[in-house]
């Protein structure tokens, strides 16, 4: 099969990865990126996965964010999609019956290269299935990107999946090639993965790797990785046919967020896949997974505590409400929080204020106080979302509508 074709073939098959820009990548000038009208020209709706046509084949492309409103046009692909495992929910499980296909390391490569250089494509997702063991399969991902660094010289943005049973210095080689490293966790514990990939360890082959990381950069000088950093690290979920709560998914996101420095973690709702043994299992509500989104946030970068979340007796969250405002109605809204003298962590769980916002509130009291809805709409802030929650001088604020 033409290779272009593979690869083409490749990229609606891996459409189910997800990835986004680490902010380091996002700040460094060698991950480009296209402005908004750039890319409204070339690929239509921003928030879709975008077909492009090019060298008689259709290819799906992902847009990630890379900072400054611009959006990396990025190509996930496989060096294969044989495997050799059995995971339940997986369209690339052994023995499932549909046409795989097959690249050496120098092959993948030159192709994607071409297409790069070809410019419809400025970024590569690199995974695959597991043949031969995860050491041997992990040996051929960073042979593949080995060609594409030292002898192709690509300096562009390069995500690496990390292999159950890949060893340690094979974690530090692909941190010397890669913008961003991730492993799948798939679900949050042992049990849970039992139900949906039973021939993987969870702590052994899934865990270990992020930990490995996370000792590397905080032992090894960062000029030894790619581009004089470190790589970030991330992991994914799916959410739904093991039957894991939101507190346990949770849960374990947020120790790895404290343990192995993990800059994201990606929710993937699950969707049944015909030949597989949960084929006739529901299909998870999408909601669920914008939730877990805003909670993860929550704990990220608001300064939350897992207990402080909203969760239902069951261990879920609020499906119809943003799990911020949830909190905030069972906590602040009976015990408004007062603007003026709020501290960073008081003012970012309120609702419609964030980090950026908190900052500037601290940096304006410094001079004055802070009277109307107005100087907080200035500051950025989404004031008909925090107004039920605040007071300014000890009173709750008037409405006030905007002019424009």
């Amino acid at each position: 099969m033409d290779p272009v074709e593979k690869l083409a073939i490749s990229s609606r098959e891996t459409a189910f990865e997800a990835d986004g820009l680490p902010l380091a990548a996002r700040m460094n000038s060698l991950a480009g990126g296209l402005k908004p009208s750039v890319i409204s020209r070339r690929y239509g709706d921003p928030d879709k996965v975008h077909r492009v046509h090019s060298d008689g084949h259709d290819f799906h492309i992902h847009l990630a964010a890379s900072g400054g409103g611009r959006q990396l046009p990025l190509l996930k692909a496989m060096l294969t999609s044989a495997c050799e495992l059995n995971c339940n929910y997986c369209p690339f499980r052994a023995g499932r019956d549909f046409h795989r296909v097959t690249f050496q390391p120098e092959e993948l490569a030159q192709t994607f290269f071409a297409a790069h250089r070809s410019g419809f494509v400025e970024g590569l997702f690199l995974s695959t299935g597991i043949f031969a063991g995860g050491a041997n399969t992990q040996n051929k991902l960073l042979k593949t990107a080995e060609i594409l660094r030292k002898k192709l010289n690509y300096r562009g943005y390069l995500h690496l999946k990390i292999m159950p049973g890949a060893e340690r210095g094979q974690v530090l080689q692909a941190m010397k090639l890669a913008d961003r490293i991730s492993t799948n966790l798939e679900v949050p514990n042992a049990s849970c993965l039992q139900k949906l990939a039973p021939q993987k360890a969870f702590e052994e082959e899934l865990v270990t790797p992020l930990q490995w990381a996370q000792d590397i950069r905080r032992t090894l000088p960062a000029h030894l990785g790619w581009s004089g950093r470190w790589p970030s690290t991330t992991t994914q979920f799916v959410v739904g046919p093991a039957g894991e709560t939101d507190l346990e998914l949770l849960s374990t996101v947020d120790n790895l967020n404290h343990q192995t420095g993990l800059q994201r973690a990606y929710f993937e709702t699950f969707s049944p896949v015909e030949g597989t043994p949960m084929e006739n299992y529901p299909p998870e509500d999408p909601q669920r997974k914008v939730r877990l989104y805003q909670a993860s946030f929550l704990l990220r970068d608001y300064g939350f505590d897992l207990e402080e979340l909203p969760f239902t007796l069951v261990g879920n969250l609020p499906k119809e409400r943003d799990p911020k405002v949830a909190y905030a109605d069972q906590v602040i809204r009976g015990n408004p929080i007062e603007v003026n003298k709020a501290d960073r962590s008081e003012l970012m769980r309120v609702p419609g204020i964030g980090p950026r916002g908190a900052d500037q509130i601290l940096k304006a009291r410094r001079s004055s106080s802070i009277r109307e809805l107005g100087q907080l709409r200035r500051f950025g802030i989404l004031t008909e979302r925090a107004a039920p929650y605040i007071t300014l001088n000890g009173s709750a604020p008037s409405k006030q509508l905007s002019l424009f």
